[in-house]
Protein backbone atom coordinates (compact mmCIF):
# COMPACT_ATOMS: atom_id res chain seq x y z
CA UNK A 1 0.00 0.00 0.00
CA UNK A 2 3.06 2.33 1.03
CA UNK A 3 4.11 1.94 -2.76
CA UNK A 4 0.29 2.17 -4.74
CA UNK A 5 -0.73 4.97 -2.69
CA UNK A 6 1.98 7.90 -4.29
CA UNK A 7 1.52 6.38 -7.78
CA UNK A 8 -2.41 6.99 -7.55
CA UNK A 9 -1.99 10.32 -6.27
CA UNK A 10 0.38 10.65 -9.14
CA UNK A 11 -2.27 9.46 -11.94
CA UNK A 12 -4.95 11.32 -10.34
CA UNK A 13 -2.57 14.55 -10.59
CA UNK A 14 -2.17 14.21 -14.46
CA UNK A 15 -5.48 13.26 -15.48
CA UNK A 16 -6.74 16.67 -13.67
CA UNK A 17 -5.94 19.02 -16.15
CA UNK A 18 -7.74 16.75 -18.80
CA UNK A 19 -10.50 16.22 -16.62
CA UNK A 20 -10.92 19.42 -16.20
CA UNK A 21 -10.60 21.23 -19.40
CA UNK A 22 -13.19 18.28 -20.20
CA UNK A 23 -15.59 19.84 -17.87
CA UNK A 24 -14.87 23.31 -19.42
CA UNK A 25 -15.49 22.06 -22.47
CA UNK A 26 -18.84 20.21 -21.30
CA UNK A 27 -20.28 23.36 -19.65
CA UNK A 28 -19.61 25.36 -22.62
CA UNK A 29 -22.16 23.13 -24.18
CA UNK A 30 -24.36 22.97 -21.33
CA UNK A 31 -24.56 26.50 -21.37
CA UNK A 32 -24.82 27.10 -25.75
CA UNK A 33 -27.84 24.53 -25.36
CA UNK A 34 -30.17 25.52 -22.69
CA UNK A 35 -31.88 28.39 -24.55
CA UNK A 36 -32.58 25.83 -27.86
CA UNK A 37 -31.72 25.78 -32.01
CA UNK A 38 -30.57 29.60 -31.99
CA UNK A 39 -27.68 28.92 -29.01
CA UNK A 40 -26.83 25.19 -30.90
CA UNK A 41 -25.22 27.89 -33.78
CA UNK A 42 -22.57 29.53 -31.49
CA UNK A 43 -20.79 25.76 -30.84
CA UNK A 44 -20.77 25.21 -34.45
CA UNK A 45 -19.61 28.55 -35.15
CA UNK A 46 -16.82 28.05 -32.39
CA UNK A 47 -15.88 24.70 -34.55
CA UNK A 48 -15.59 26.29 -37.45
CA UNK A 49 -13.12 28.66 -36.02
CA UNK A 50 -11.28 26.35 -33.90
CA UNK A 51 -7.83 26.32 -36.38
CA UNK A 52 -8.03 29.77 -37.06
CA UNK A 53 -7.58 30.37 -32.73
CA UNK A 54 -5.39 26.85 -32.65
CA UNK A 55 -2.79 29.41 -35.21
CA UNK A 56 -3.27 32.43 -32.70
CA UNK A 57 -2.50 30.56 -30.38
CA UNK A 58 0.70 29.01 -31.96
CA UNK A 59 1.98 32.33 -32.21
CA UNK A 60 1.92 32.98 -28.07
CA UNK A 61 3.47 29.91 -27.88
CA UNK A 62 6.07 30.64 -30.62
CA UNK A 63 6.63 34.35 -28.76
CA UNK A 64 7.00 32.80 -25.08
CA UNK A 65 9.57 30.42 -26.19
CA UNK A 66 11.64 33.24 -27.72
CA UNK A 67 10.81 35.46 -25.12
CA UNK A 68 12.20 33.29 -22.91
CA UNK A 69 14.85 32.48 -24.72
CA UNK A 70 15.89 35.89 -24.72
CA UNK A 71 15.15 36.56 -20.76
CA UNK A 72 17.42 33.59 -20.12
CA UNK A 73 19.93 34.76 -21.57
CA UNK A 74 19.87 38.61 -20.85
CA UNK A 75 19.19 37.63 -17.24
CA UNK A 76 22.31 35.46 -16.50
CA UNK A 77 24.25 38.22 -17.72
CA UNK A 78 22.34 40.53 -15.46
CA UNK A 79 22.88 38.20 -12.60
CA UNK A 80 26.52 38.16 -13.21
CA UNK A 81 27.21 41.76 -13.55
CA UNK A 82 25.08 42.06 -10.41
CA UNK A 83 27.90 39.73 -7.99
CA UNK A 84 30.16 41.49 -9.46
CA UNK A 85 32.95 42.68 -7.19
CA UNK A 86 33.45 46.29 -9.18
CA UNK A 87 30.62 48.56 -8.27
CA UNK A 88 30.96 50.03 -11.37
CA UNK A 89 28.98 47.30 -12.68
CA UNK A 90 27.41 45.92 -10.10
CA UNK A 91 25.07 48.99 -9.36
CA UNK A 92 24.11 50.05 -12.97
CA UNK A 93 23.16 46.28 -13.16
CA UNK A 94 21.22 45.91 -9.50
CA UNK A 95 19.30 49.69 -11.28
CA UNK A 96 18.26 48.24 -14.66
CA UNK A 97 17.03 45.30 -12.83
CA UNK A 98 14.90 47.08 -10.06
CA UNK A 99 13.07 49.17 -12.67
CA UNK A 100 11.73 46.13 -15.23
CA UNK A 101 11.28 43.93 -12.35
CA UNK A 102 8.60 47.03 -10.99
CA UNK A 103 7.22 48.12 -14.11
CA UNK A 104 3.80 47.11 -15.49
CA UNK A 105 4.19 44.41 -18.21
CA UNK A 106 1.68 46.29 -20.11
CA UNK A 107 3.61 49.82 -20.17
CA UNK A 108 6.83 47.93 -21.04
CA UNK A 109 5.06 46.71 -24.20
CA UNK A 110 3.94 50.11 -25.34
CA UNK A 111 6.82 51.32 -24.95
CA UNK A 112 9.01 48.81 -26.96
CA UNK A 113 6.30 49.58 -29.58
CA UNK A 114 6.78 53.18 -29.89
CA UNK A 115 10.40 52.99 -29.13
CA UNK A 116 11.74 50.08 -31.44
CA UNK A 117 11.15 51.40 -35.05
CA UNK A 118 8.89 49.57 -37.72
CA UNK A 119 11.37 48.93 -40.47
CA UNK A 120 14.84 49.28 -40.32
CA UNK A 121 17.18 50.14 -43.30
CA UNK A 122 20.13 47.76 -44.29
CA UNK A 123 23.53 49.06 -45.17
CA UNK A 124 22.91 48.08 -48.72
CA UNK A 125 19.65 50.36 -48.48
CA UNK A 126 17.52 47.52 -48.63
CA UNK A 127 14.60 48.24 -45.85
CA UNK A 128 13.32 45.27 -43.31
CA UNK A 129 10.06 45.57 -41.63
CA UNK A 130 9.94 44.78 -37.79
CA UNK A 131 6.24 42.66 -37.23
CA UNK A 132 4.75 43.77 -34.03
CA UNK A 133 5.02 40.09 -32.67
CA UNK A 134 8.56 40.28 -32.32
CA UNK A 135 8.69 44.04 -30.86
CA UNK A 136 5.71 42.03 -28.36
CA UNK A 137 8.48 39.26 -27.93
CA UNK A 138 11.23 41.89 -26.84
CA UNK A 139 8.67 43.88 -24.78
CA UNK A 140 7.63 40.14 -22.90
CA UNK A 141 11.42 38.95 -22.70
CA UNK A 142 12.59 42.36 -20.61
CA UNK A 143 10.57 42.01 -17.02
CA UNK A 144 11.40 38.33 -17.27
CA UNK A 145 14.81 38.92 -17.61
CA UNK A 146 15.20 41.21 -14.26
CA UNK A 147 13.17 38.32 -12.84
CA UNK A 148 15.51 35.46 -14.17
CA UNK A 149 18.49 37.82 -13.06
CA UNK A 150 17.03 38.08 -9.66
CA UNK A 151 17.02 34.39 -9.40
CA UNK A 152 20.28 33.71 -10.65
CA UNK A 153 21.71 36.54 -7.74
CA UNK A 154 19.29 35.22 -5.18
CA UNK A 155 20.80 31.16 -5.70
CA UNK A 156 24.22 32.68 -5.82
CA UNK A 157 23.52 34.54 -2.35
CA UNK A 158 22.09 31.08 -1.14
CA UNK A 159 24.87 28.96 -1.60
CA UNK A 160 27.27 28.92 2.13
CA UNK A 161 29.90 31.53 2.46
CA UNK A 162 32.08 28.11 3.43
CA UNK A 163 32.52 27.08 -0.13
CA UNK A 164 33.82 30.14 -0.91
CA UNK A 165 36.55 29.94 1.33
CA UNK A 166 37.33 26.56 0.70
CA UNK A 167 37.54 27.18 -2.84
CA UNK A 168 40.10 30.13 -2.11
CA UNK A 169 42.38 28.30 0.15
CA UNK A 170 42.44 25.41 -3.23
CA UNK A 171 44.08 28.36 -5.05
CA UNK A 172 41.04 28.47 -7.24
CA UNK A 173 40.28 32.04 -9.05
CA UNK A 174 36.37 33.48 -9.15
CA UNK A 175 35.91 32.15 -12.02
CA UNK A 176 36.78 28.67 -11.68
CA UNK A 177 34.76 28.69 -8.21
CA UNK A 178 31.64 29.69 -9.55
CA UNK A 179 31.94 27.51 -12.91
CA UNK A 180 32.98 24.50 -10.92
CA UNK A 181 31.30 24.87 -7.85
CA UNK A 182 28.86 27.46 -7.28
CA UNK A 183 26.94 27.12 -10.58
CA UNK A 184 26.05 23.35 -10.84
CA UNK A 185 24.46 23.87 -7.56
CA UNK A 186 22.58 26.64 -8.43
CA UNK A 187 21.28 25.35 -11.94
CA UNK A 188 18.67 23.05 -9.60
CA UNK A 189 17.71 25.71 -7.27
CA UNK A 190 16.91 27.95 -10.69
CA UNK A 191 15.21 25.89 -12.28
CA UNK A 192 11.64 25.72 -11.00
CA UNK A 193 11.33 29.24 -10.50
CA UNK A 194 12.58 29.75 -14.36
CA UNK A 195 9.59 27.07 -14.90
CA UNK A 196 6.84 29.16 -13.64
CA UNK A 197 8.69 32.69 -15.03
CA UNK A 198 8.15 30.50 -18.52
CA UNK A 199 4.22 29.84 -17.29
CA UNK A 200 3.48 33.26 -16.35
CA UNK A 201 5.05 34.66 -19.45
CA UNK A 202 3.04 32.64 -21.92
CA UNK A 203 -0.12 33.26 -19.48
CA UNK A 204 0.68 37.22 -20.09
CA UNK A 205 1.29 36.96 -24.22
CA UNK A 206 -2.51 37.71 -24.65
CA UNK A 207 -1.63 41.18 -23.82
CA UNK A 208 0.01 41.59 -27.09
CA UNK A 209 -3.61 41.52 -29.19
CA UNK A 210 -3.98 44.98 -27.15
CA UNK A 211 -1.50 46.22 -29.56
CA UNK A 212 -2.67 44.64 -32.44
CA UNK A 213 -1.07 41.01 -32.75
CA UNK A 214 -3.16 38.13 -34.20
CA UNK A 215 -2.26 35.86 -31.33
CA UNK A 216 -5.24 33.66 -29.74
CA UNK A 217 -6.71 36.46 -28.23
CA UNK A 218 -7.16 38.72 -31.33
CA UNK A 219 -7.53 35.49 -33.52
CA UNK A 220 -10.70 34.70 -31.14
CA UNK A 221 -11.84 38.75 -31.57
CA UNK A 222 -11.58 38.36 -34.90
CA UNK A 223 -13.79 35.21 -35.32
CA UNK A 224 -16.29 36.40 -33.34
CA UNK A 225 -16.69 39.58 -35.37
CA UNK A 226 -16.89 37.50 -38.38
CA UNK A 227 -18.84 35.46 -37.38
CA UNK A 228 -21.42 37.90 -36.44
CA UNK A 229 -20.46 39.34 -32.62
CA UNK A 230 -23.47 37.43 -30.97
CA UNK A 231 -23.55 38.03 -27.62
CA UNK A 232 -24.11 34.07 -27.03
CA UNK A 233 -20.79 33.59 -28.71
CA UNK A 234 -18.87 34.64 -25.27
CA UNK A 235 -19.08 31.91 -23.43
CA UNK A 236 -18.13 29.22 -25.59
CA UNK A 237 -15.08 31.36 -27.98
CA UNK A 238 -13.66 32.45 -24.50
CA UNK A 239 -13.94 29.62 -22.20
CA UNK A 240 -12.20 27.48 -25.26
CA UNK A 241 -9.71 29.64 -24.97
CA UNK A 242 -9.04 29.49 -21.51
CA UNK A 243 -9.14 25.83 -22.09
CA UNK A 244 -6.10 25.67 -24.24
CA UNK A 245 -4.11 28.01 -21.98
CA UNK A 246 -5.01 25.47 -18.73
CA UNK A 247 -4.42 22.30 -20.87
CA UNK A 248 -0.37 23.72 -21.83
CA UNK A 249 0.20 25.88 -18.80
CA UNK A 250 -1.10 23.23 -16.20
CA UNK A 251 1.16 20.12 -16.67
CA UNK A 252 4.43 22.93 -16.35
CA UNK A 253 2.85 23.53 -13.04
CA UNK A 254 2.80 20.14 -11.90
CA UNK A 255 6.04 18.98 -12.98
CA UNK A 256 7.62 22.50 -11.48
CA UNK A 257 6.14 21.18 -7.86
CA UNK A 258 7.43 17.67 -8.54
CA UNK A 259 11.00 19.55 -9.15
CA UNK A 260 10.67 21.86 -6.12
CA UNK A 261 9.70 18.67 -3.63
CA UNK A 262 12.67 16.26 -5.09
CA UNK A 263 15.32 19.57 -4.73
CA UNK A 264 14.05 19.79 -1.23
CA UNK A 265 14.38 16.43 -0.25
CA UNK A 266 18.12 16.41 -2.05
CA UNK A 267 19.10 19.71 0.14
Amino acid sequence: MKTLFPLTITKITWRAPLALAVLCLLSAVTAIAQDGTERVSALDTLIVWIPFILEGFGLNLLMSILAMAIATVAGVVLGFMQISPIAAIRLPAKLFTHLFRNSPWLVILFAIMLLVPFQITLPGGDKVLIPDWIKATIGFSLPVMANVAEILRGAVMSIPSGQWESAESLAFSRYQTLRYIILPQCIRRMLPPWMNWYALLTLMTPMAAILGVGDALGHTQAAMEAAGAKPEFLIPFYLFLMTIFFVFIYPISIYTRRLERRFAAGS
